[in-house]
């Protein structure tokens, strides 16, 4: 204790995974206790373990806390990155991963500048959405959701379709909360793709990567949403064209359940002060091969076992009928 009490704090960031099921997203609501977040266990395990004194768990301004990313209810993050000032006692990952769950896990730690703020720094932020590919089949296919296998023809609908969002749009049909002139609602999207299907407990799966500057509440989940709604055969692919338009569109959500938080990108900060001597580079090479561990142990089992229970994906495509996507949305 008295060790700790003397050691000076210092500004880090934390590389962190986390399997998000049972969780209402990343970010602590402080006084609402019924919400339980991945904060929630993080803040206390930093206490635990000496890293902060216990009043800073309860104001989180006090160690500058800072997340790059508030993951929605649900979703999981293999590279997810807080910068918070800290204690620097000995052994403390594995004093800090000693409080966490198994799902949660810290993977490295790097000092960072006094002034760093891992949100404002962040220049893009690389997601993956995993999904069974029945959930490309047309709509007036009869599927057997095991036997479904994604063709040639289907996935490359799908990447033309993807590609449209590359570049500048208006997303304010892709979030609740903005109107369409509102300037924030203009955001930048560096690449979409849906890669090669792969089969795991009998079900196709494909995983779709987007890297972008910054995503609104839902928008992803919408964005991948309108795509299965189009190669469906329920939407018109001009709807795309208008979403992105003045009037409000009826966008489908997909599922929380397959979004993963991959990477964030820190680009303009380590061409400042990655090489200065002092500071190193915001790359986590090495700790490459334990986030794909961890994927395989904690995040790709938990969305492949919840899909095969819950059928959250086969039960959503079911709502897509009920959309109305050619008139305005109300």
């Amino acid at each position: 204790e008295d060790q700790n009490k003397k050691s000076p704090k210092r500004k880090i960031v934390l590389l962190m995974a986390y399997s998000g099921k049972g969780y209402h997203g990343m970010q602590r609501n402080v006084g609402s206790s019924q919400f339980k977040t991945i904060e929630d266990d993080l803040v206390s395990a930093l206490v635990q373990s000496g890293c902060i004194p216990e009043n800073h768990g309860e104001d989180m301004k006090k160690m500058s806390f800072q997340r790059c990313a508030r993951t929605d209810k649900g979703v999981s993050a293999a590279g997810q990155i807080v910068s918070l000032k800290v204690r620097l006692i000995d052994d403390i990952l594995e004093k800090i991963n000693n409080h966490l769950p198994s799902h949660i896990r810290i993977l490295g730690l790097k000092r960072v500048t006094g002034g760093f703020n891992s949100k404002n720094k962040c220049d893009a932020r690389t997601y993956s959405y995993m999904l069974p590919t029945f959930a490309f089949a047309h709509k007036d296919q009869d599927v057997q959701e095991e036997a479904y296998r994604l063709d040639r023809e289907t996935l490359e609908k799908v990447n033309k379709l993807l590609a449209c969002y590359k570049g500048t749009h208006n997303f304010h049909n892709f979030t609740s909360q903005k109107g369409p002139r509102d300037p924030s609602a203009k955001r930048y999207i560096m690449e979409m793709y849906c890669g090669e299907p792969f089969v795991r407990e009998s079900i196709e799966f494909a995983v779709i990567k987007v890297k972008g500057q910054s995503f609104m509440m839902h928008q992803i989940r919408k964005m991948i949403g309108l795509v299965i709604a189009i190669v469906k055969g329920y939407a018109a692919e001009s709807i795309l064209e208008r979403s992105w338009g003045e009037e409000k569109v009826d966008v489908p959500k997909a599922p929380g359940l397959g979004l993963v938080l991959e990477r964030v990108h820190f680009e303009k900060y380590n061409r400042r002060f990655g090489n200065d001597g002092l500071h190193e580079p915001l790359e986590w090479t090495r700790e490459e091969e334990k986030i794909t561990v961890f994927k395989e142990q904690h995040i790709y089992p938990t969305i492949i076992n919840t899909e095969r229970e819950e059928k959250s994906m086969a039960n959503w495509l079911n709502t897509l009928s009920i959309h109305d996507f050619n008139s305005s949305a109300v």
